[in-house]
C-alpha cells in the first residue's frame, strides 16, 4: 500500500512539471493504472 501511494505521489509530481501534453497524458495513465493496482491489492486482503 505504501509503495503504491508513493508511486501515485510521482505520477503526480511529473504530471504538476509536465510541460509537454503527452507527458501529461502518460502521467495521467499512470495513475489510472496505479488506481487499478490498488484495487487488485484492497481484493487480496
Amino acid at each position: 500500500k505504501f509503495v503504491t501511494q508513493e508511486i501515485h505521489r510521482e505520477a503526480n509530481t511529473i504530471g504538476a512539471k509536465a510541460d509537454d501534453e503527452t507527458i501529461s497524458r502518460y502521467a495521467v495513465e499512470m495513475k489510472e493504472e496505479i488506481e487499478k493496482i490498488k484495487e487488485q491489492i484492497r481484493n487480496v486482503e
